[in-house]
């Protein structure tokens, strides 16, 4: 039988999954950024590959908003690999995939990992620091 700490965890983990889910179906998917109010924290912040970091849920939709219609992003399919408690939040360490297709070229699909950290905002489990960087 699961403990309590052990049922509480899985519904974290099943609340993960589904703002992983919309980030993919909403955010790439039907390019709705507004979506990011119900993934990252009001405080959040975003350590991309090659650039600074960004603070601010503000600042993270223009940077998702210009990437995703830079690349023409189609998807990004996240897989979550472990989920380690951390003091107020959790520590998610994942892989996905995101598949882009730049004007005039092929699909192509990008493998990168990713850690994120989760806190509580108004109840709800978001992200509050996101990096990530491309499989080499």
């Amino acid at each position: 039988m699961a403990s309590p700490q052990t049922f509480a965890l899985d519904q974290i983990k099943l609340a993960m999954a589904r703002a992983n889910h919309l980030f993919n179906s909403e955010v790439f998917g039907n390019r709705n950024f507004a979506a990011l109010d119900d993934i990252y924290t009001s405080e959040a912040r975003i350590l991309p590959p090659g650039a600074t970091m960004i603070a601010g849920r503000e600042q993270i939709k223009k940077f998702w908003s210009d990437f995703i219609q830079s690349s023409n992003a189609k998807s990004a399919v996240l897989s979550s690999v472990e989920v380690i408690p951390a003091g107020d939040g959790l520590v998610e360490i994942g892989r996905a995939t995101i598949t882009i297709q730049p004007e005039a070229q092929t699909a192509a699909q990008v493998e990168v990992k990713y850690v994120v950290f989760w806190r509580q905002e108004n109840g709800q489990w978001k992200w509050d620091v996101d990096i990530w960087n491309q499989n080499g």
